[in-house]
C-alpha cells in the first residue's frame, strides 16, 4: 500500500463511503480508512432499512438536497444494479400542539413535491390500522419511501473500489497530523499522507481529539421490530411513517418479508462514549416499553410479539443540524458529521459536496446551514 494519496478519507461509513467513491471516480488516489468493516454494526448505519423524504423540516435547503439524494440513490441503483430504493410512500403524522406542518408543506411544494395534507379521519379511512386520535394531521408523500442502508454502502464501496479507491478497514486513526505537506493520518497499521482529507467518523468523532472537538454527543438508540395481525401494515401496502405526540417522536416502517413492523424513538436515549460497552436492546425497560406503548396507543395491530430489537448511535448536534464544513484551523481538512439520527438518507449528496470541497473548494448546494460558525462559542479546535 503506497504511503500517499490525493485524499484520505477517516471513517467510511455512509457519508465516507459515498465520498470515498465521488472522489475517485473524479480521478483522485484516495485512501479510505475505517475502524471495522463497512457495512458493520458499530455505526448508524445497520438495521435496514432508513426513511428518505422530501418534504422536509429544517427549510428549503434540506428539501433541496433530499431530492438531489434521491437522483444519486437511483443513479448508484442503476450503475451497481442493486435495488437500494422502496417508494412505499411516507406518511408523517403530529399533534398540531407539538408540530405544525405548515412551513414543511410550504416548502415542499415551492419544490414540486408531491404531497398530500390529511386529518386523523382520512389517515384513518385509508390506513386503518392507524388509530390516530382526532386532531391529530398528516403529510403523505406518495414518492417518499424507504433506503436499504447496509446495502447502500456495500454498494458505495463496491463501487468506490472499482473507481480506484483503497480501503483500510479495522484500522484506527491514532493521529493526525497537517502540516506544510500536506496531512499526515497515523495508524497501527502505517502512516498516510495526501493533500486532503475527510473526518467522517460518525459516533467516534470523540476519539480524535484534541485534533477535533465538535458539539456533537454519541447516543444510544434502539429500535424494535414487532408482530401484526392480519397483512394490513406489510410492505406494499403499509407507508414508512413519522409520529410527533406529546411522548415524543417516532419513526417506522412496514413489515418488509414477515419481519415484522420496525419502530423507533427520535428523542431521548443514553449518552454513549467511545470505546465503551453499548448495552444491548432491552438492557433498559424502555427500551421496549417505548416502543410497545406508542404502538398499543396508535396501531394497536402492530403491537405484537417483540420479533427482535436492535442498537446504533445518533450524533447529535445541539441543534440537530449537519456539520459540514473545514477545519477552523486547517483548511484542508474537511469535517463531515452530527447527522443527529436523520442524515442517512442524505449520504449520496454529502458524499457529492465533500467531494466538490475537497476538490474544487466549492459546492453548488446550499450548505449554509452546515457551518461551524453557529457554534463558535462552544468549539474549541
Amino acid at each position: 500500500m503506497k504511503p500517499s494519496y490525493d485524499a484520505i478519507v477517516v471513517g467510511a461509513g455512509s457519508m465516507g463511503m459515498s465520498a470515498g467513491y465521488e472522489l475517485a471516480s473524479r480521478g483522485l488516489h484516495t485512501l479510505l480508512i475505517d475502524a471495522f468493516d463497512p457495512p458493520h454494526n458499530q455505526g448508524s448505519h445497520h438495521g435496514e432499512p432508513r426513511l428518505i423524504r422530501h418534504a422536509y423540516h429544517g427549510g428549503a435547503a434540506y428539501v433541496s438536497l433530499a431530492l438531489r439524494a434521491d437522483e444519486r440513490w437511483l443513479e448508484l441503483e442503476r450503475m451497481t444494479g442493486e435495488k437500494l430504493l422502496e417508494r412505499s410512500g411516507v406518511l408523517n403524522m403530529s399533534d398540531p400542539a407539538i408540530y405544525s406542518y405548515d412551513v414543511r408543506l410550504h416548502d415542499a411544494l415551492t419544490h414540486s413535491v408531491v404531497i398530500e395534507r390529511l386529518d386523523a379521519g382520512e389517515i384513518r379511512e385509508r390506513w386503518p390500522g392507524v388509530q390516530l386520535a382526532d386532531g391529530y394531521e398528516g403529510l403523505y408523500e406518495p414518492n417518499a419511501g424507504y433506503l436499504y442502508s447496509e446495502k447502500c454502502v456495500a454498494a458505495y464501496r463496491r463501487a468506490a473500489l472499482e473507481a480506484g479507491a483503497v480501503l483500510l478497514t479495522n484500522t484506527f486513526v491514532t493521529d493526525i497530523v497537517p502540516d506544510a505537506g500536506g496531512v499526515t493520518v497515523h495508524t497501527k497499521q502505517g502512516s498516510f499522507t495526501a493533500g486532503k482529507v475527510l473526518i467522517s467518523a460518525g459516533a467516534w468523532f470523540k476519539s480524535l481529539k484534541p485534533f477535533v472537538s465538535l458539539p456533537i454527543r454519541p447516543i444510544r438508540k434502539v429500535v424494535g421490530w414487532f408482530e401484526t395481525e392480519g397483512t394490513g401494515f406489510d410492505a406494499g401496502k403499509f407507508p414508512g411513517f413519522t409520529l410527533g405526540t406529546r411522548d415524543g417522536g417516532y419513526y417506522g416502517f412496514p413489515s418488509i418479508d414477515g419481519k415484522g413492523l420496525k419502530i423507533g424513538r427520535h428523542d431521548t436515549g443514553v449518552e454513549w462514549q467511545p470505546g465503551e460497552e453499548l448495552a444491548p436492546f432491552g438492557f433498559y425497560p424502555e427500551d421496549e416499553g417505548d416502543l410497545r406503548r406508542v404502538l398499543s396507543s396508535v396501531m394497536p395491530g402492530a403491537a405484537g410479539r417483540l420479533l427482535s430489537g436492535a442498537v446504533c448511535k445518533y450524533e447529535m448536534t445541539p441543534d440537530e443540524d449537519f456539520i459540514i464544513d473545514t477545519h477552523p484551523v486547517h483548511r484542508n481538512v474537511l469535517l463531515a458529521g452530527g447527522f443527529s439520527g436523520h442524515g442517512f438518507k442524505f449520504a449520496s449528496v454529502v458524499g457529492e459536496i465533500a467531494a466538490d470541497l475537497l476538490e474544487r473548494g466549492v459546492t453548488r448546494h446550499d450548505i449554509g446551514l452546515f457551518s461551524l460558525s453557529r457554534f463558535a462559542s462552544v468549539y474549541q479546535g
